[in-house]
């Protein structure tokens, strides 16, 4: 059983940063996808950041350039780091790790963030 286990989020101002950790544990393959996404009230889950074992990332078009995708392979860590963020951030963040093939696919129970304006 894989379990994903994350902290970080809270309150914000607008153009402020915060830092999102999550830490997944049980059998997991090397070779993995980590990421978050985000759910917004009355909005579909939507990407934020996903990173692979091997470095490559991908970031949702509003994030670029804010957002900072980083992990640490050996713990099965990944880090967001997001910076000037904007009200339209709100939501809830879930961590997600996927591998194997098929391709098995988990997620956190997710963490609230609130910018204010």
């Amino acid at each position: 059983q894989v379990q994903l286990a994350e902290s970080g989020g809270g309150l914000v101002q607008a153009g402020g940063s915060l830092r999102l950790s999550c830490e997944a544990s049980g059998e997991i393959s090397a070779f993995n996808n980590m990421g978050w996404y985000r759910q917004a009230p009355g909005k579909q889950r939507e990407l934020v950041a996903l990173m692979a074992s091997g470095g490559n990332t991908n970031y949702a078009d509003s994030m670029k350039g804010r957002a900072t995708i980083s992990r640490d392979n050996i713990k099965n860590i990944v880090n967001l780091r997001m910076n000037v963020l904007e009200p339209e951030d709100t939501g809830v963040y879930v961590c997600m790790i996927q591998f194997g093939v098929p391709p098995q696919v988990y997620w956190g129970q997710g963490t609230q963030v609130t910018v204010s304006s």
